[in-house]
């Protein structure tokens, strides 16, 4: 056979093959385009929806970018069959990735569950103050790993979503009033009544104080030094510190007023003669 006939044969094997190869390819990118339009008409549908439902922003942008991620894979392995290539094996080695690489971030992504249940809950909003984790203070940011909490004594602490999740939460602005607990210590010798009555007054002019449900002063236990009143105030969450403060305040105020001695044990002690 001559260079001239190898040239033709040539030619039938190569240029069949090449058309194959050209349509599929064109396919694959018209499939890759209109694959894209798909997933973003999808990715849009599905935000409208959720922004219809009110869903959290946050919550959101993670299921778009989730949706997205998941179709993308699907049509790359749509394009890969029309090529011929088996898409088990990929789909296999995709299972074991996830496998491996939710085993190595178990942590990370049990704070995401619990950030997107924290979202869709919604035991609390950014603003609140709550204790979770062991920490009290004011909502600031609702991740979708952490939550970002700032404490009382102005420091910003994040604590895992998990952690929250796992754990007492307790949210101290969602009822609309709170109790001030307090104690006053009068001596033996004072009225309980009298200075109930004093301590009731005075507390019911301290500002922010709540009038229903209304103060409650009561006698909790006698003891060596005298009489144990406990002084609750009811007030909103945003003015507790203010109220109690002031309310520690007015408790020195009556006694200083009435002129109440300093409380101390007492002891008797008898004595008899041999």
């Amino acid at each position: 056979m001559n260079v001239a006939e190898m040239t033709v044969e040539f030619q039938k094997v190569l240029i069949p093959y090449l058309l194959d190869v050209g349509w599929k390819l064109l396919g694959a990118i018209i499939l890759w385009i209109i694959g894209g339009w798909v997933i973003g008409w999808i990715v849009s549908a599905s935000r409208s929806g959720m922004a219809a439902r009110k869903v959290d922003p946050t919550l959101i942008t993670y299921a778009d970018a989730s949706i997205r991620v998941v179709l993308r894979i699907v049509l790359v392995l749509a394009i890969l069959s029309i090529f011929g290539i088996q898409t088990t094996s990929f789909a296999a080695l995709i299972a074991a990735a996830g496998v491996a690489i939710g085993a190595a971030w178990s942590g990370l992504l049990s704070n995401f569950a619990a950030g997107a249940f924290l979202i869709v809950l919604r035991p609390f909003k950014v603003g609140d103050m709550i204790t979770a984790g062991g920490v009290t203070g004011d909502v600031r940011e609702i991740g979708l790993f952490v939550t970002t909490i700032d404490t009382v004594d102005n420091l910003r602490v994040y604590v895992g979503n998990g952690k929250i999740l796992a754990d007492n939460l307790v949210n101290y602005t969602t009822n609309p009033y709170r109790r001030v607990d307090l104690k006053c210590q009068i001596a033996n010798g004072i009225d309980p009544k009298e200075a109930i009555a004093k301590l009731a007054a005075r507390v019911a002019q301290i500002p922010n104080v709540v009038a229903s449900p209304a103060p409650q002063v009561e006698i909790l236990e006698f003891n060596a030094a005298g009489t144990l009143i406990g002084v609750r105030p009811f007030c909103a969450n945003a003015n507790y510190w203010q109220v109690f403060f002031d309310t520690n305040k007015a408790i020195a105020e009556v006694g200083a007023t009435a002129a109440w001695p300093v409380p101390a044990p007492h002891q008797v002690m008898h004595t008899r003669s041999a």
